[in-house]
């Protein structure tokens, strides 16, 4: 069976780069009939919190992204250290006792040499009797013994990879403090929760050759991995500045449709064009992995918005009904209210202006040359309630009385009802205007 797993640490928000980690894997076991885990890596007691647990739940949920099953590696604490203490009775995994100071010098020796800054393995030299003088003095951290050969593997879409693990430093595995760190408490989870298949950023690449001696170590099958591009900004810029306002709570509170985020997330950097889907099940059947590319790939939350409202304007009634009702519009004119505006916002937020605007009409912008037409135009206006009719009515008795037609007729008239050059058809606005129905 086909198990994939997002894997995202309680210690922020979910944003949009981490969304395309998460999406890949559902869809990839989606399409399968396969297992999608939610694994919470909440080894870090002191980052970690619940509310973002919550929040992750949250984002994923209003996505439609839903999981089979959760685990929390604090959990799981005691499979880490069987796996650890198997590492070190098979001699894969060694004491280390240097500063961070000490590792900082001896990288910064390293390279004005002309040599990698690799780990030098010094920790294997020390005798027993160092080693509990060191102990005594600091915390010992454990490092995973390397074996330096080339690591090869098929990755789903940078194709055939090989890395020279002796180009790569032994990777720590347990801070000194004792705390399991991701690499190996992954690799634990992965084996045990029967992974197949990994899709992640191509910053994993060289984790991902670490990773797989260590699953070799420990007796477990290594998965299918695949390392998506990174995104970037509209420009090419780094994302890292600006996650703040891609964090996808913002997105939902700003009124971006999940349909919006996944239609273009599911297709963006590969060779398949960008379409909108309005059901989960389209974007399952045509997705394949293979058709990404490595480039990195540039993504403007602009280009939701279109999306989004190309998705309202789509919606019925019934699926807006209670957004509309919050807002506080009367519900015999609701209905009417949605059929106004739905092609006229980009995304739910934008009906609040609206409703203010139907409900306690706006400051008139009349040019000085119209005002003398709108004041005739208004003693034409017919004595409310006004219906779907009234607009025609009314502006062919305005024509007929002042001789204006076209653009003349019209904008001036919309302008002074809305304050506004532009909006919805003004048929069915003009029903909805209670400021105006007010007054007759």
């Amino acid at each position: 069976m086909t198990t994939t797993r997002f894997a995202p640490s309680p210690t922020g928000y979910i944003h949009i780069g981490n969304l395309r980690t998460a999406l890949f894997n559902y869809l990839i076991a989606r399409a399968a009939g396969g297992e999608f885990i939610l694994r919470i890596d909440d080894t870090d007691p002191e980052r970690s919190k619940q509310e973002y647990v919550d929040a992750i739940q949250e984002d994923l949920t209003w996505l439609g992204l839903t999981w089979d099953r959760m685990e929390r590696q604090s959990d799981r604490i005691e499979r880490y250290e069987e796996a650890a203490q198997k590492l070190r009775d098979d001699g894969r995994f060694y004491e280390c006792f240097e500063t961070p100071g000490e590792l900082d010098l001896k990288r910064k020796k390293q390279l004005n040499m002309g040599k990698p800054p690799v780990y030098d393995r010094s920790s294997l030299n020390l005798s027993e009797a160092e080693k509990d003088k060191l102990r005594a003095e600091r915390g010992g951290y454990w490092r995973f013994k390397l074996n330096q050969e080339r690591i090869n593997w098929k990755d789903g879409i940078l194709g055939d990879l090989s890395i020279d693990a002796a180009s790569v430093s032994d990777p720590v595995l347990i801070r000194g403090d004792g705390q399991f760190l991701y690499t190996l408490a992954s690799v634990c989870d992965d084996i045990d929760f029967g992974v197949t298949d990994v899709v992640r950023g191509s910053d994993h690449v060289t984790n991902t050759a670490t990773q797989i001696q260590i699953i070799e170590a420990l007796g477990g099958k290594v998965p299918n991995f695949a390392h998506h591009s990174l995104l970037t900004g509209p420009q090419g810029e780094a994302l890292s500045k600006r996650l703040g306002t891609l964090a996808l709570r913002d997105m939902r509170a700003a009124g971006i449709s999940p349909m919006a985020v996944l239609s273009l997330m599911a297709r963006l950097g590969s060779s398949d064009p960008v379409e909108l889907r309005s059901e989960m099940d389209s974007l399952i059947a045509g997705f394949d992995i293979s058709k990404f590319g490595s480039a990195p790939t540039k993504f403007d939350i602009e280009d939701l918005k279109p999306m989004t409202a190309k998705l309202l304007a789509d919606q019925p009634f019934e699926k807006v009904a209670d957004h509309i009702a919050a807002l506080g519009v009367p519900s015999e004119i609701a209905s009417d209210f949605w059929g106004a505006t739905r092609e006229n916002i980009q995304t739910m937020d934008d009906l609040g202006p609206w409703w203010e605007l139907f409900k306690n009409g706006c400051e008139p912008v009349i040019d000085p040359e119209d005002a003398d037409f709108i004041k005739e135009a208004m003693s034409l206006l017919p004595d409310g309630p006004h219906t779907q009719e009234t607009w025609g009515e009314w502006t062919k008795a305005v024509k007929e009385a002042t001789g204006r037609k076209g653009r003349g007729l019209f904008m001036p008239l919309r302008k002074a009802l809305t304050g506004m050059d532009h909006g919805p058809d003004m048929k069915s606005v003009l029903p909805l205007l209670q400021v105006i129905r007010a007054k007759q």
